[in-house]
């Protein structure tokens, strides 16, 4: 029999597939209309609810943890530029530079030792917790399969036993399929009852540790941090009393045509007043022109606005990563509804026909279902795009995977 593809697939094995399908359909529509019973298990369908809520929050608390690091490493480049900002402006000559600079490296080394531990203590162990959720829930959508196949093999075999005409070849042949679906389905079955509630048990130990190693880290590092702003502030007192007799003065600014700075005296206050320290006020009045007297006010037209301009910047609509309106919008090199692209970031390994095969680095083209019904959560529809790019057929080479393994890159 001929092969179809580099795995070596035969035609066999793909209508084998196909037939399964079709009967999992139809076992599922006569369910659906009451015309056949179905195998229930409230006790399993619990685990269940338990199972997709843990994903749920634990999905939701990678999300949180990893803005709560971007958070610190903005924190960390505002720090650093705020003190090389003080270091710019620290003269030479003033005492306690190098102490200021010190305190400045450590500064540095502090946050990034302080975003390294977060990544070490909670994110890797997040994703390592998180990590074990799509191959329970691949093996949960597959315990389905396999219960629909049980349930369509014991109702086969019973139509032959109440059939008038009895074909005792049949009968055996039909036996022997519900002896070997109701196997299949009970090994993964009893496998899956014991692993969920010590999955779904576990989130109380992982919360308290994870916590526990944020909290614990932050503590240090606002403790390490306090006795860095304890000996910046002792260097600049310091400094505040070895110049505290000079005067420093706020000046205005001279336009450009006025007089260059060292030619020209401020003019006295007009009530001729002692100089002393100038108000400095802040307000939307424009500067006074060369030559106005310091202090005038400048009368406004009714035309004029107090308020700044506002400049609005427009950008071109875009529709599926496509700008809308530019010539050659269409994506006629993706697949029909092509929404975006992402990355495989670990092996996942297919465990069922209908799953993608994925390797980490591979870019999969994501698409929409055809029933949006049939969608898991946390599961996506695509065509990896070194599949697309050689055949350009989707019923060749679409399939699901699950989310949580890739990374959007587009």
């Amino acid at each position: 029999m001929a092969e179809m593809g580099s795995k070596g697939v035969t035609a066999g094995k793909i209508a084998s597939n196909v037939q399964k399908k079709l009967t999992r359909a139809q076992e599922k529509v006569l369910q659906k209309l009451g015309k056949a019973d179905e195998t229930k298990d409230e006790q399993f369908e619990q685990c269940v609810q338990n199972f997709n809520k843990q994903l749920t929050e634990g999905t939701r608390l990678q999300k949180d943890l990893r803005t709560y690091l971007a958070s610190v490493k903005a924190m960390h480049e505002a720090s650093k530029k705020l003190n090389e900002c003080l270091q710019e402006v620290y003269e030479p000559d003033w005492p306690g530079r190098d102490e200021a600079n010190k305190i400045a490296e450590n500064n540095d080394l502090l946050w990034m030792d302080y975003h390294q531990k977060l990544v070490d203590q909670a994110l890797l162990t997040m994703d390592t917790y998180l990590g074990q959720f799509p191959d329970i829930k691949s093996r949960i959508a597959k315990r389905g399969r396999k219960l629909v196949d049980y349930d369509s093999a014991r109702h086969h075999y019973e139509s032959l036993q109440t059939a008038k005409k009895k074909d005792e070849a049949k009968i055996a042949k039909a036996e022997e399929e519900l002896i070997k679906a109701q196997k299949v389905f009970e090994e993964m079955n009893v496998d899956l009852q014991e692993e969920l509630p010590s999955l779904w048990n576990s989130r109380v130990g992982f919360y308290v540790n994870t916590f526990q190693s944020i909290a614990g880290l932050e503590e240090n590092f606002h403790k390490e941090m306090s006795k860095l702003n304890q000996n910046l502030n002792d260097v600049l007192v310091s400094l505040e009393k070895q110049h505290g007799s000079n005067t420093f003065t706020v000046k205005a600014q001279p336009s450009d045509n006025a007089p260059a700075k060292g030619n020209k005296s401020p003019s006295p206050p007009p009530d001729g007043s002692p100089a002393a320290t100038p108000e400095i006020r802040v307000n939307h009045e424009p500067e006074p022109a060369s030559g106005a007297t310091p202090g005038a006010t400048i009368p406004k037209s009714p035309s004029q606005s107090s308020l700044p301009a506002v400049v609005v910047e427009t950008f071109p609509a875009t529709v599926n990563g496509t700008v809308e309106g530019s010539s050659g919008a269409g994506r006629l090199d993706m697949p029909p509804g092509f929404m975006f692209k992402v990355q495989a970031q670990h092996d996942y390994t297919a465990t069922d026909t209908d799953e993608l095969q994925l390797k980490a680095g591979d870019v999969v083209l994501v698409i929409p279902f055809q029933n949006p019904e049939e969608q898991d959560e946390g599961w996506l529809m695509g065509v990896k795009e070194s599949d697309w790019n050689q055949h350009k057929e989707l019923e060749k080479c679409r399939g699901v995977f699950p989310e949580n393994f890739t990374e959007r890159v587009q």
